[in-house]
């Protein structure tokens, strides 16, 4: 298994990129949307790694966080997703929003993601609620499950006062995975606010 490759990227798009070692071998990884933006301005690299190996194929998916590797696999782990459908939902939502959705149980919001439909949304939340809850612990999620409301409400109201719900959403995750404290929609609101301003 390779865990990580670090080297130039020498190709880049938001799909994937090219990653070239010192020993000039040159590496295709496919990554999602969340890792891009965290590369996008990037030369030099160190991706974590996950391989697929099937019978006609080896295929590289990399991540710039152990969060969003972990969370790939556990997607993985569910009967019917496969590597491009755990990817798609990693370009639609965070490491984080993913989790905060399986603890809440918020079916709808998965829905959300393109080709996700209202049964395989509740499949994911069905296999994946217990495993994460032991992975991360129930007191994490808890502390998730009150980020996902102070979020959702932060979120309406900016949304009603105007801003653009791209922005917002990515100011809000920001702050939010920077955030030791638990804070409340009122706190998230004046956080973004002063970002943004």
């Amino acid at each position: 298994m390779i865990a990580y490759i670090k080297g130039k990227i020498t190709f880049k798009t938001p799909t994937d990129i090219i990653v070239e070692t010192a020993g000039g071998l040159a590496y295709h990884i496919n990554i999602s949307l969340n890792t891009y933006s965290q590369l996008e301005s990037l030369e030099e690299i160190k991706i974590l790694t996950h391989l697929i190996v099937k019978e006609d194929s080896q295929t590289l998916y990399g991540f710039m966080t152990e969060e969003e590797k972990m969370v790939f696999g556990k997607l993985l782990s569910v009967s019917g997703i496969g590597p491009n459908t755990s990817r798609v939902i990693l370009s639609g939502m965070t490491p984080d929003d993913v989790i905060r959705t399986i603890a809440s149980e918020d079916h709808v919001h998965f829905s959300k993601v393109k080709g996700i439909g209202p049964k395989t949304a509740k499949r994911i939340i069905l296999d994946l609620k217990d495993k994460l809850t032991k992975e991360i612990g129930s007191s994490d999620i808890n502390m998730l499950k009150q980020h996902n409301s102070a979020r959702d409400e932060a979120l309406s109201a900016l949304l009603t006062l105007g801003f653009p719900k791209a922005s917002v959403e990515k100011t809000i995750n920001s702050i939010l995975n920077s955030s030791d404290d638990s804070l409340n929609s009122e706190q998230l609101i004046k956080a973004v606010l002063k970002k943004m301003s």
